[in-house]
């Protein structure tokens, strides 16, 4: 396979990144609206919100494209997003009933770490790089699975489940559902589009640009929640005046991680 990138102007490719980032930055989060709506209405609220929070959860959303790039047949593709599919069930829905949780932060910095190991792993980044096949990726999958359960078992912990343990578990798999019906709409739509895509000679050469812009989407990511973590455990250590340096914020609740003492350079 020729792996030849394709030359692109930098400062057209620079722009496309940063629009997408921006909207990743403000993705992925529980607004107060959001949890109001869930303390007024039913179990369709949480299929709703579940659905929304897949289809804007932009680190999910890139790590299944990822997944599904080479995959070119149905059965490919349906064992691979069952595998995905069960894992991360697991974690929602046992992690959220239990009240299992972590800093969010640092979950969602492990979910951007699972985007940028599979761009790493569809440029064959274990055969260049380390001289070996490439882990099990059924077993892979399976594994980040868990671990991307496990973030959007951390968001749905931040909404009001009750303490009836029946009607938690409703709403639980309410939201499960509806985060089920977002990645078959996604999914849907990738594979359509990477199977006209595939059919095109600019497949061949733009299939190691895309995996690569996964990786640097992986990372960037991954330093946003990092960042996001410091705000969490350290707020004071911030001398930004709050209204130049919220606007990149939108998902880290800033107005309760900064001292208002210290809004002066």
């Amino acid at each position: 396979m020729n792996l030849k990138i394709l030359k692109i102007p930098f400062r057209a490719a620079a722009a496309a990144t940063l629009t997408l980032m921006c909207a990743v930055a403000a993705a992925h989060g529980i607004s107060d609206e959001d949890k109001q709506r869930m303390l007024e209405g039913g179990y369709l609220q949480y299929v709703g919100l579940g659905a929304t929070h897949m289809l804007t959860g932009y680190d999910h959303l890139l790590f299944l494209f990822g997944v599904v790039f080479f995959l070119t047949t149905f059965k490919d593709v349906a064992k691979f997003v069952t595998v995905f599919t069960v894992g991360h069930c697991i974690t929602l829905i046992f992690a959220t009933y239990l009240k299992i949780t972590w800093n969010y932060y640092l979950v969602d910095a492990i979910i951007a770490a699972s985007v940028i190991y599979k761009g790493f792993d569809n440029n064959g980044g274990f055969q260049k790089h380390f001289a070996m096949a490439s882990p099990n990726l059924l077993g892979a999958v399976f594994i980040f699975g868990l671990l991307h359960g496990f973030g959007l078992s951390t968001r749905l912990q931040q909404l009001p489940l009750g303490d009836d343990p029946v009607a938690m578990l409703g709403r639980i798999l309410s939201f499960n559902v509806g985060v089920e019906l977002g990645q078959i709409a996604a999914l849907a739509v990738m594979v359509a589009l990477l199977a006209a895509w595939r059919k095109r000679p600019s497949f061949t050469r733009f299939s190691y640009a895309a995996n690569l812009a996964l990786i640097y989407a992986g990372v960037y990511l991954l330093f946003m929640q990092l960042h996001g973590y410091q705000h969490d455990v350290n707020p004071d250590g911030f001398r930004f005046p709050t209204e130049e340096h919220k606007h990149i914020h939108e998902d880290m609740d800033i107005k309760n991680s900064t001292d208002p003492t210290r809004n002066k350079l």
